[in-house]
């Protein structure tokens, strides 16, 4: 019993945001320790060459620099290892170096470090090693001939597989078959922080610390520990506030090892702090899939059969999420529809670019812009209303649960927990007055206007298993400390906790102190990745909370001499009803010790939940310069039980700016040298508030998932999903083109051709 306070489903006040908004946030950049030294990494300046050798006979005359390390240096350090143990043995020759050995492989790549006594220091140095490097062909594109990555390795690292049914059987008895040749572009997080990594080494306990690390911070150092030969207890990684996260701060990069090497090895600590242009030459990029779909229907627009083959750009390595973001992408095709039979095989191509993982909805985004503009297409091909084919193909609610299985045995299988999806539908036409709204666009192209509306429905997956555990203890004044091993990564994750753990405990939120990232004050943890943090840590809190709520119980009850039963716990007393005996919690701390109200448990799960959502965009069309502009967007998604709407909004809200920013205008892109063309913010267009629209949120809670005792459902990714989809399908309409948009971003001199070429018919 958590009393009238119950704080779980109200939009309360961050509780770590004081010291950001006061100028006193303690990011990587902030992080100093006394006689540190600075690294600075010397880069390939060519995306594919032949490394014949590094000279850093000039750098080490510069006064204030201590070392100028090379492969050589550091020979016995394995390349960095996938984070997760099914990836199979055949793609470990496509692992990164932490600096490049025999060939470099895209233009940033690492290739030395020069450690000195400041940063200007060792940028100068940097700028006199010299590298002899014989350039060799570069491959910039994953459907182009397959190259060589290596001596007597191709360039394709695995041809993946996702299959069930008898997709030949529906193709073969179709009265419609609808192919598209489509193609997401490459963008990333590009997160207002750029990565930074502070290497400590205390000599007299032999333990490693890293700061700066993000995210994932256990999973991190369980890689490093295996990297390094290290012991679990022999080093330990540290969050510092963080400028974003979105999947780009998920991996273990080169840099994080160098630190932490040179750290022990010099004898002094190690900071390095990337700048914009490494930022955007260097770290992890996505998206870049090709893929050639079909879709299979009858004669009422009724899924038979769904095929693709795709060619997913993984870049120079394989880094540590493995062939992950493939994998997703391929499971998450079929989305909410009916899909009897389905074939897709995955080409997971390396090129000479920087290497790519996952960013926010991985696979995921890419998967919807395909799948939502094959609807479009059969809708188009049927004359059949867009959103009445989405209806007919919905799975029902009366079918929930159930399980999409696939034959492959590395294929994972989804099996969705709950949900309406076709009354969420209803649900966002209704929010933007759907009817109403087609017949003003209507008139608007009657006047001459481009506009148009699109919409997407998408499937989410969050909560990952196999599980996490909190730790909870109440002190002598009250106060509560829950301990994690969770990540902030900006999301409101320490409110999030703490409303948890108010609400099971019946405290006030705000006596809640979250501790988090710290792999030394707990040996376990998930992080904060693919939406798990709320649905499993929050689990985990949830049940540490009750466990320490039920030994208060116990406790008072001797102590007030009253049945436990007749107990409750409100605003941290515990108390037998209105004017009864109370004794607050700290009181029952000082009668019996310290660790009177201490617990520690686990939430474990075999299954994921799965949110869903449905993305509405309303655009307008410069005819003369083909510029998109998004005039409306509307958020529908259902998350089962919300601990905290205002947070969830600004979760959906950021990840619908990023997918306007993928679907419109950002775009890593390369000549043909592999050399990249967007490597400072004048060139890579993030949006700006002036492209942003008012962006509506409608956030449900009709399908409770029953798999864990909240009924939450993760809300980080659903933002994001469907965006790209919905402008698509919005910009069809508004230039009156069938199927125009087949790739993103939707480029303004894309717009105009399409814009032409329907002049001249």
């Amino acid at each position: 019993m958590t009393g009238a306070g119950d704080p779980l489903g109200k939009p309360l006040a961050r509780i770590e945001d004081r010291p950001l908004v006061t100028g006193r946030g303690r990011y990587a950049a902030d992080i100093d320790f006394p006689g540190q030294l600075h690294m600075r990494v010397v880069r390939s300046p060519h995306a594919h060459a032949e490394l014949l050798g590094v000279d850093a006979e000039a750098a080490l005359a510069v006064a204030g620099v201590r070392a100028v390390w090379s492969a050589a240096d550091i020979a016995g350090i394995p390349p960095i290892d996938f984070r997760a143990d099914r990836q199979v043995a055949a793609l470990k020759p496509y692992r990164q170096h932490v600096l490049a050995r025999d060939r470099v492989r895209y233009v940033g790549e690492p290739v030395a470090a020069v450690f000195a006594e400041t940063p200007y220091i060792a940028e100068d140095a940097a700028e006199l090693v010299g590298l002899d490097l014989e350039p060799l062909p570069a491959i910039v594109a994953a459907d182009a001939e397959e190259g060589e990555f290596a001596p007597g390795l191709g360039t394709e690292a695995v041809l993946l597989t996702h299959t069930f049914g008898d997709a030949a059987s529906g193709f073969a008895r179709a009265h419609a078959v609808v192919s598209l040749d489509l193609a997401t572009g490459r963008h990333s997080g590009v997160p207002m922080e750029t990565r930074g990594a502070i290497g400590v080494y205390d000599e007299a306990r032999d333990r490693l610390a890293l700061h700066g690390a993000a995210k994932v911070p256990h999973r991190n150092k369980e890689t490093l520990t295996r990297m390094l030969g290290l012991a679990p207890e022999r080093i330990h990684l540290y969050e510092s506030h963080v400028g974003g996260g979105f999947g780009i701060r998920g991996e273990l990069y080169p840099e994080d090892v160098l630190v932490l090497l040179a750290a022990k090895r010099l004898g002094s600590p190690v900071k390095w702090i990337e700048d914009r242009q490494e930022h955007l030459t260097a770290a992890n990029q996505g998206r870049e899939q090709r893929h050639l779909a079909r879709l299979a229907v009858d004669e009422d627009g009724r899924i038979l059969a769904l095929e693709d083959e795709i060619w997913h750009d993984q870049g120079a390595y394989l880094r540590t999420h493995g062939v992950s973001v493939p994998n997703r992408t391929m499971c998450s095709l079929p989305g909410l529809y009916r899909v009897p039979a389905f074939r897709a095989s995955c080409h997971v191509r390396l090129t000479n670019k920087a290497p790519a993982a996952t960013y926010r909805a991985p696979g995921r985004f890419e998967s919807s812009f395909v799948r939502e503009r094959l609807m479009d297409a059969a809708a188009d091909r049927l004359g059949i209303d867009r959103v009445e084919i989405r209806r007919r193909n919905l799975i029902p609610a009366a079918d929930l649960p159930c399980t999409i299985a696939y034959d492959e045995p590395y294929a994972e299988t989804l099996a969705l927990d709950s949900g309406d999806y076709e009354l969420l539908l209803q649900k966002a036409l209704d929010a933007v007055g759907w009817d109403d709204l087609r017949a003003d666009l209507a008139r608007r192209r009657q006047a001459g206007e481009l506009v148009g509306a699109g919409v997407a429905t998408f499937l989410e997956e969050s909560g990952r298993g196999p599980s996490d555990g909190a730790r909870i203890a109440v002190d002598a004044a009250g106060g509560i400390e829950v301990v994690t091993g969770g990540a902030s990564v900006g999301q409101g994750f320490e409110t999030a906790m703490a409303q948890i753990c108010a609400a099971a405990l019946g405290v006030d939120y705000r006596r809640v102190a979250v501790v988090h990232g710290q792999t030394d004050r707990i040996p376990y943890g998930i992080g904060a990745h693919a939406a798990r943090a709320t649905v499993l840590t929050g689990s985990a809190v949830h049940a540490t909370a009750l466990a320490v709520r039920e030994k208060a119980l116990a406790a008072a009850a001797e102590l007030l001499q009253t049945p436990a039963e007749r107990l409750a716990i409100r605003d941290g007393v515990v108390r037998a009803g209105e004017g009864g005996p109370s004794i607050p919690l700290g009181g029952i701390v000082r009668a019996r010790g310290s660790d009177a109200l201490a617990a520690e448990a686990f939430y474990e799960t075999a299954q994921c939940t799965f949110p869903y959502g449905a993305h509405i965009a309303v655009v307008r069309v410069d005819p003369g310069t083909g510029d998109v502009t998004v005039e409306r967007f509307l958020i529908a998604y259902d998350v089962g039980r919300a601990v905290n709407p205002a947070m969830l909004e600004g979760q959906l809200v950021g990840g619908c700016v990023q997918g306007i920013g993928g679907a419109l205008h950002e775009a890593f892109v390369y000549d043909a040298a592999g050399q990249p063309l967007a490597v400072t913010l004048a060139d890579y267009k993030l949006p700006t508030v002036a492209e942003v629209p008012a962006i509506a949120c409608l956030v449900t809670e009709d399908a409770p998932s029953p798999r864990n005792p909240l009924g939450i459902k993760g809300g980080g990714e659903g933002g994001i999903n469907g965006v790209a989809a919905a402008i698509a399908s919005a910009v069809d309409e508004a230039i009156g083109i069938e199927g125009a948009i087949d790739r993103t971003p939707i480029a303004p001199e894309r717009v105009r051709a399409l814009l032409r070429g329907r002049t001249q018919r």
